[in-house]
């Protein structure tokens, strides 16, 4: 291992203040908070340092080349999402290998593909992405929204679908928006930010409005037609009946597990009279709002469901009470999505309703009246099911992305007419991946609660113990399934183990399994993971010296908790983007919109369960800590930089033994989007420090790769009429 090779590294020191802050009588020390302030001269120095020894390091890593070589054979491009169907035209985003970036194509009625956004053209740096898109019913205009690295603007643009010109916009502040077209195309309710010069600087709250855009008119001249200063974190989704004469509104105070719901029919767009048909705080329930051909409401929702249901409602109904179930719970396979096929050619409209079962997708057919299941739609496999889309606004087809561990996303018909389902040609260029051994497995808890483990191991006969890199979330309810990831397929291709653990805080098994690991019940998602790996020990599946860990985001959260309670567990940890300083994470970035998740430091108990495993706060002095892989952007406005730096620096200094503790920046970047090179060096990076610290070698496996198509095709994605 890592230290009968290298002596202990030479950390750039860091000063550690005596800041304690009191807070209901606990007194929480905090020896790097200077190293919040990004533009302090201080910290600029340290990060530096930081910098350049991760590049010594790096320069060392003998097989970091290899590993680059592997990531890039297993990738694959092309266009990984169902196209929108909209009038004549189909609009799909399309990434070919020598892509940094996805760009935005319109197919025709003859299958005549035209470049409508090529980010390249606008930056060729390779940090301008296309965001999100969203064209009129007509297929006549597109709103196209762009983003520039971690820069707070995101401006949406809109653009004539036949000609590329810009039609209108920019339209600023509309980061993360979501944005709803009024029929022929000449108006758009969206979501904005306030302006920053009416906010408090330090304001990091959402502060978002519903306006109404209309074509031509100035941005500043859009009306607002919901949310107010009464509502500065909520979140908002927005729905437009087919006809245009309705308006649905779903309100989210931050990222909770329940919404509100408001409708107005829309007599004058400019002033729609909201009515709230679903109060959050009552059902305690996520509900999703879309319209039927005469207004009513369809509503996929966890109400008395975990797993969740599908209801139909008046669209003046107030209570669940009044709500018809259209199709019933599965306890067993937790709703994922649905969608409504309603073509005047079919003999009937129909439900498509999609459910994961033991981790693999299930796709059925329902009548739409009646709600009864009609057909099963057989897939390619045991894997998952995406993004279903349809035309607007009357669907025949259905179109969905699938994928498993040794398939890329790939994008398959469903034709409601004939009952047939086929793969679309055209849509994924080639890479190649090895012969993966894909299934799933429940170990105990030590509650006794049973949960989910899937693995990925090279498909030759069994060989025990292998170098192992277990994988996890457990945060707002997101769900882990067995998709194919390219750092997967090339950690198999060298002759590993790949893990995912169905921890609780994951969505996996319906919305119960996500409240079992929240707020007061995080520190389960941690121990289920620390008993993931007691698992894959005791089984003979890896040892400890074999065992890497690897969480982003949420995920890092939960990786760094983890080894900070069992650091003997571990041989190597991998954090990217994580959050680390659990009492001052609503400080940075957009963690003021997650106490719903994790609890808020301004209550007494709830301080109590946050510093319970805080990674940053159980740091030990003296402790013997794995080698600790911590990436993030130099800017990230959404958990915000200062958890890599501050646990960085504990972690340092604390560490008794002689694996490295480093710290991985990349300036121009997102949270989690990165230009496609980029985003291959990344992965590179964490293989080649995952597997030199549990002895995995790409240079050393005899396992084949083969390729996953027959290459990229023309002729492919054509719009039917």
């Amino acid at each position: 291992m890592w230290g009968a090779f290298m002596t202990r590294l030479f950390y750039p020191a860091a000063w550690r203040s005596d800041v304690v802050e009191d807070l209901f009588g606990l007194p929480i020390s905090d020896p790097y908070r200077w190293l919040e302030d990004s533009d302090d001269a201080r910290v600029r120095d340290w990060t530096a340092a930081q910098d350049r020894l991760f590049r010594a390091c790096r320069a060392g890593w003998r097989e970091r080349r290899s590993w680059a070589s592997l990531v890039d054979q297993v990738s694959s491009f092309g266009v990984s999402e169902p196209p929108m169907a909209r009038g004549p035209f189909m609009f799909l985003a399309e990434q070919l290998r020598e892509d940094e970036q996805r760009r935005l194509l319109v197919v025709d009625t003859e299958g005549n593909r035209r470049v409508l956004v090529d980010p390249a053209e606008i930056d060729s740096s390779g940090h301008t992405g296309l965001y999100a898109w969203w064209p009129s019913r007509e297929g006549e205009r597109v709103a196209v929204q762009m983003e520039v690295a971690e820069q707070p603007g995101s401006d949406i643009t809109v653009l004539d679908a036949r000609t590329g010109e810009t039609v209108d916009g920019p339209l600023p502040r509309a980061r993360n928006t979501s944005l709803a077209w009024l029929p022929g195309g000449d108006a758009f309710y969206y979501v904005s930010r306030v302006p920053d010069e009416e906010l408090a600087p330090d304001d990091m709250r959402p502060q978002r409005r519903v306006r109404l855009h209309r074509i031509g008119s100035p941005w500043q001249a859009d009306t607002v037609v919901f949310g107010g200063d009464d509502a500065p974190d909520h979140y908002y989704g927005l729905t437009v009946s087919a006809d245009g004469r309705y308006l649905a509104i779903t309100a989210m105070a931050g990222l909770t597990s329940h919404n509100d719901v408001y409708v107005a029919e829309l007599t004058d767009p400019e002033a729609p009279r909201l009515t709230k048909v679903v109060d959050g705080h009552t059902t305690g329930a996520r509900v999703l709002p879309r319209f039927f051909a005469d207004g009513d409401l369809l509503l996929v929702t966890d109400h008395q469901a975990p797993c969740g249901r599908v209801c139909v409602a008046h669209r003046h109904d107030t209570g669940p009470a009044a709500w018809r179930e259209l199709v019933a719970e599965d306890p067993r396979a937790p709703l994922d999505e649905c969608l409504v096929l309603d073509d005047p050619a079919l003999p009937r409209p129909l439900l498509l309703v999609a459910r994961t079962r033991h981790g693999a997708s299930v796709l059925t057919v329902h009548d739409l009246a009646s709600g009864r299941p009609l057909t099963d739609l057989p897939l390619p496999g045991a894997g998952v099911v995406s993004s279903l889309r349809t035309n607007i606004p009357h669907g025949r087809h259905a179109w969905f992305s699938y994928c498993d561990a040794t398939t890329p996303p790939t994008i398959y018909r469903y034709d409601a007419t004939s009952g047939r389902t086929k793969q679309e040609t055209g849509a994924t260029t080639a890479g190649h991946t090895p012969e993966i051994r894909s299934g799933s497995v429940r170990y105990h808890a030590g509650d006794g609660t049973e949960i989910t483990l899937f693995l990925f191991t090279p498909a030759e006969e069994h060989r025990s113990p292998r170098p192992t890199l277990l994988y996890g979330y457990g945060s707002f309810g997101m769900p882990m399934r067995p998709w194919f990831l390219p750092m997967a397929a090339a950690w198999v291709g060298a002759g590993g183990t790949y893990a995912v653990a169905c921890v609780r805080g994951g969505g996996e098994e319906g919305q119960h399994w996500h409240d079992a690991g929240r707020g007061p019940h995080k520190h389960r998602a941690v121990s289920d993971l620390n008993d993931a790996a007691t698992w894959l020990i005791d089984t003979g599946r890896t040892t400890r010296d074999q065992l890497a860990i690897h969480g982003q985001s949420a995920g890092g959260l939960l990786v760094t908790a983890a080894a900070t309670q069992r650091p003997d567990l571990y041989a190597a940890v991998v954090a990217e983007g994580p959050l680390c300083d659990m009492v001052r994470y609503e400080h940075f970035g957009l963690g003021c919109t997650w106490t719903d998740e994790f609890g808020t430091a301004s209550q007494p108990e709830h301080l109590r369960w946050l510093l319970g495993y805080s990674p940053y706060h159980n740091v030990t002095p003296g402790g013997s800590y794995p080698a600790f892989l911590l990436t993030g952007a130099v800017t990230d406005l959404q958990t915000g930089e200062a958890h890599v730096t501050k646990m960085c620096a504990a972690l340092q200094h604390a560490t008794s033994g002689d694996r490295p503790i480093l710290m991985r920046r990349e300036p121009d970047t997102a949270h989690a989007a990165f230009p496609a090179s980029k985003e291959r060096a990344l992965i590179a990076d964490i293989l080649t420090f995952a597997g030199k610290h549990t002895g995995l070698s790409p240079e050393k496996t005899t396992t084949r790769l083969h390729r996953t198509d027959e290459g990229p095709r023309r002729d492919g994605l054509v719009r039917e009429p």
